[in-house]
């Protein structure tokens, strides 16, 4: 697992980058986008999650959403539907700029509250090729 920041508007947004256990840069690997319950961070479920599909061979970001964990934004614990769509946007063009990820292949999984963020960027995003929400 990486640290990594991107961003959305002028702050940064914290993600933790999970890589498949063989993990070899020179090879293209299809992502996901792990999108955590609202009033989380990307420690704990989305995190799981992510941790888990790596062990699959999948290339997996979990991040903080704005205004929560690592992540900047103010007011902070603020939960803004708009923003937390838009958090989803940056990531995937975050994903796009690595060039171990196969940009044909990013899919998302949203849980909780993150699965109706996850369908609702996925109406309009269309780099998102797969969606998945528990909730």
């Amino acid at each position: 697992m990486q640290k990594v920041t991107f961003k959305n508007s002028s702050w940064q947004i914290a993600g933790n980058l999970h890589l498949p256990a063989n993990f070899d840069e020179n090879t293209q690997y299809s992502a996901i986008v792990c999108v955590h319950p609202g009033s989380s961070v990307k420690e704990q479920t989305a995190g799981l999650y992510a941790e888990k599909l790596a062990q699959n061979g999948f290339i997996t970001l979990a991040y903080d959403a704005s205004f929560q964990g690592e992540s900047g934004g103010e007011p902070r614990y603020l939960e803004d539907p708009t923003t937390r769509v838009e958090d989803i946007r940056c990531a995937v063009d975050y994903l796009t700029t690595l060039p171990f990820v196969n940009i044909h292949a990013i899919g998302i999984l949203g849980i909780c509250a993150g699965g109706g963020y996850a369908a609702n960027a996925a109406m309009t995003e269309k780099r998102i090729k797969a969606v998945a929400t528990i909730v």
